[in-house]
């Protein structure tokens, strides 16, 4: 990986129907069907919407064998309709609905947390080496019989690590870590690699960015070890709906497309499989403009560790920079003043603006040539007026800056002025790779002024305004960098940016400022109507700041997934829900008229309602 270069990882070929996934082949999208596999007109219809969306891979849960073998009615339906777009098999639990449905679709997804080990339980058990190689066997010998039906039908199989399914053999061993999440993965690929089957693509997934991120990096870290170059697929699980499902996906998809990481992606939201495509199609599409850019000429710092990812550690500025929550920085200098009412903003650059005209208790970024000394305005400078803020006498300044004005003088500068903050723009068609180079050029000059992180678009498109800013910022953040964020479109509303701006901090896991929901996009195991109760969810509980609640579909990732949820809203059968408290499910088989008040008053019990 080239911090500051953008190239794809090479990967190899898998051939998955007439849709090759991996090598020099395009980054494929793909969505998951949520209706039930058995209704097969309902099925085929619904894969025809996501295919002709831009679906490239149609994926379709199967409990059982019973559904393994009626994909294969749905496959010859859509075949006669004139659509060959190759169909995937969702597996948890039953390893032979597996050796079912690798007879009747292009792709088998399995997962080895449930694929051979038990239910999960959250119980630790202690294994000796011995006993653990025992386990082990046991996989060899269920998984090798499913690879050979595979290698019969040229089928290919994906494995698919959840967070919140990783086995308590795992869990036992490794931890609730990236490391185990690895370690549950190689398991099975070194049983591929062994059995020489190469259709083998692979995704590593998790609602927490911060985890799913280090997780991947580390995955490849590992295949490179072992001289492996499988194909990767990337996705969020449980990252939600609307502004803040695509900001969550953004974020953590985004940050490994930029590092050349993914073969095909899934941008899983609680919304209709087609609202997937679109969302996924655009966030491809602007990574890949990046592509053939001007080199970008830097140097890691030598403390700096991708899979770690600590918090670069600077001084601290009138209450700006490590040990303190990143600031956000609302561009007003066009004159608009309407707020977001869950996000206000920490400072508001006003340009040219004379603050006389704004009320006392903003905090104000002013251009340095009309600024006056005054409780609540802080000079704001450019480059080429280092030398004079370096004279002026004032407890915070800004000054905006590139990566080409990191001049060894404004280093020098940099370095003895503790009153200063930077806000590093960049205007490169791969910005996050100058702005990298940037933040490891002041690492590596041990400078350690707080840095606020500054992109500038141009779109008139709320959704691909968000995109972009997600994966741009996002990718920072997750790299531990950032002391705040600004963003700037005269085309979108301030407040719109503030509130995305507030959304990519959270979706970065680095300032919480409303409720997090942690909720499965639905598929065919999901029995009650998801979408409209996560609307009711959070008309209840949005004001209920820092609260994590999960709303999941089914028990597959619900109590690992939602694992560090303070409260969990889990599918139980039809029209049956069950309510957590963390790990521990405390109300069973409730109707699901009722569940939303039971959730609630759930809430209020436990002292955390306001």
């Amino acid at each position: 990986m080239d911090c500051f270069n953008y190239s794809r990882r090479k990967s190899s070929v898998v051939q998955i129907g007439n849709t090759p996934m991996g090598g020099e082949n395009p980054i494929r999208i793909q969505s998951m069907a949520n209706v039930s596999t058995m209704d097969t007109e309902a099925a085929v219809a619904q894969a025809i919407r996501m295919i002709d969306a831009g679906a490239e891979y149609v994926r379709f849960t199967a409990q059982g064998e019973r559904e393994a073998h009626n994909l294969g009615n749905i496959r010859r339906i859509l075949n006669e309709k004139g659509y060959t777009t190759p169909l995937v098999a969702d597996i948890h639990f039953n390893p032979k609905a597996a050796d079912a449905a690798a007879t009747e679709v292009e792709k088998v997804r399995i997962n080895p947390g449930n694929y051979v080990d038990r239910v999960k339980t959250f119980s630790h058990t202690e294994y000796t080496d011995e006993e653990y190689a025992a386990e082990l066997q046991k996989i060899r010998d269920r998984f090798v019989p499913f690879l050979n039906i595979c290698k019969e039908h040229h089928t290919a199989i994906r494995i698919g690590v959840n967070h919140g399914s990783l086995s308590d053999r795992i869990m036992s061993r490794y931890g609730d870590t990236p490391r185990g999440m690895v370690e549950s993965c190689m398991e099975f690929l070194r049983i591929c690699r062994d059995e020489d089957f190469a259709d083998v693509v692979i995704s590593i997934k998790a609602s927490n960015t911060v985890v799913m991120v280090k997780t991947v990096r580390l995955l490849v870290e590992t295949m490179d070890k072992e001289s492996m170059n499988y194909p990767l697929h990337l996705g969020v699980t449980e990252a939600g709906d609307g502004e803040d499902g695509r900001i969550k996906s953004a974020v953590g998809i985004g940050a490994l497309l930029a590092d050349g990481i993914g073969d095909t992606i899934r941008v899983s939201l609680s919304e209709e499989p087609e609202a997937e495509i679109p969302v996924a199609q655009k966030l491809v599409d602007y990574i890949l403009e990046r592509e053939g850019h001007q080199p970008i000429q830097g140097e890691i710092a030598p403390a700096y560790d991708p899979i770690s990812c600590e918090r670069r550690r600077t001084r601290i500025v009138e209450g700006i920079g490590s040990g303190c929550l990143p600031i956000v920085i609302s561009d007003r200098s066009q004159g608009d003043f309407e707020f977001h009412p869950q996000a206000h903003p920490d400072f508001l650059y006003i340009g040219q603006e004379n603050p006389d005209n704004l009320p006392d208790h903003f905090r104000l970024l002013v251009d340095a040539p009309c600024w006056q000394p005054r409780p609540n305005a802080f000079p704001c400078f450019i480059a080429s007026e280092a030398e004079e803020m370096s004279k002026l006498n004032a407890p915070l300044k800004f000054i905006r800056l590139t990566y080409a004005d990191l001049t060894d003088n404004r280093l020098r500068i940099l370095r003895e002025d503790k009153t200063v903050v930077i806000i590093l723009s960049t205007h490169h068609r791969n910005g996050v790779g100058e702005q990298r180079a940037a933040l490891h050029r002041l690492w590596r000059a041990g400078i350690d002024v707080p840095v606020v992180l500054h992109r500038e678009y141009d779109e008139k498109e709320i959704e691909l305004l968000q995109l972009k800013a997600s994966a741009d910022l996002g990718a920072l953040l997750l790299d531990g960098f950032g002391d705040g964020v600004m963003l700037h479109d005269e085309r979108i509303p301030a407040s719109v940016l503030d509130n995305t701006m507030f959304g990519i901090l959270q979706a970065a896991k680095v300032r919480i400022s409303k409720t997090e929901y942690i909720s499965c996009p639905s598929c065919g195991r999901t029995l009650y109507d998801l979408q409209t109760t996560i609307a009711r969810i959070k008309e209840a509980t949005s004001h209920l700041k820092g609260l994590k609640i999960g709303i999941m579909g089914c028990i597959v990732n619900g109590p690992g997934e939602m694992a560090d949820a303070d409260y969990g809203y889990v599918g139980a059968g039809v029209n049956r829900i069950s309510l957590y408290k963390g790990k521990t499910c405390v109300l069973k088989n409730i109707p699901e008229e009722e569940a939303v008040e039971r959730l609630v008053q759930l809430i209020k019990d436990n002292g955390d309602w306001r």
